[in-house]
């Protein structure tokens, strides 16, 4: 029997007018969004399996590196992906993007004076398995600064893109990381209304999955609804 979809609770979710993220005054809509009905092909595929993954993937320490490691603190990221039940997702696609130690994106745009990294690319993704259990290894991305206000600065995070059994079931979030100093500063986590909402997005240090004398290791769990579910940034409908 299929579970019934919550309600989405406003109050926790970010509004998509939020003056203090500058730029959400020019991109925030002003009408009401539209729910589109997706075709069956969108619904029913392209599925993922293990052969679309090549071997490296899921380790952004190695799967871009040229002549050496990249520079950084090195850490390993892990999880389960389960729904608000607790059932385990098996073979979720987990996509990862991040800036490099010095908070240095890869990419043609990013004009920050950071250097980039020859050894980083900065991306990567797995499946979850039969348990939900997803990992990757990776560098502790840096915080970096963004023209919002004259000294406004994103504290360190990792963006997670989620798909389902096909591409249009895709939901996008941020990890952040216990303590960040930043927490309470940076101008897009202060979006969420709900101090428990982004406490949900702050993954905790796990020293029972750090390898000794080489990574530390940091849990973020991912509900996909429910209640307790991890906040979305693309998810406008329902639960």
């Amino acid at each position: 029997m299929r579970d019934e979809f919550f309600q989405r609770d406003r109050r926790m979710h970010p509004p998509a007018f939020t003056p203090d993220y500058k730029t959400t005054v020019a991109r925030s809509p002003r009408q009401p969004l539209l729910s589109v009905e997706n075709s069956l092909s969108e619904i029913t595929g392209p599925t993922f399996g293990h052969g679309a993954l090549g071997a490296l993937d899921h380790d952004l320490i190695k799967n871009h590196a040229i002549d050496g490691d990249p520079v950084g603190e090195r850490i390993i990221v892990h999880g389960r992906v389960t729904d608000q039940a607790g059932r385990p997702v098996p073979n979720a696609l987990v996509e990862v993007w991040q800036a490099n130690a010095g908070g240095r994106y890869r990419h043609v745009k990013d004009g920050y004076l950071a250097p980039v990294d020859p050894n980083f690319g900065g991306c990567g993704r797995c499946l979850s398995d039969a348990d939900g259990y997803y990992n990757f290894r990776t560098i502790k991305p840096g915080a970096y600064p963004f023209r919002n206000y004259s000294n406004s600065w994103r504290m360190a995070h990792i963006h997670f893109s989620i798909f389902g059994a096909g591409l249009a079931q895709r939901l996008i979030t941020q990890m952040y990381f216990e303590g960040d100093p930043l927490r309470d500063q940076d101008p897009i986590a202060q979006t969420i209304p709900d101090a428990a909402a982004l406490d949900r997005l702050m993954a905790p240090l796990d020293l029972n999955a750090a390898v000794p004398l080489d990574c530390l290791a940091y849990r973020f769990d991912i509900v996909l609804r429910g209640r307790r579910q991890t906040l979305f940034e693309n998810k406008l409908e329902g639960s």
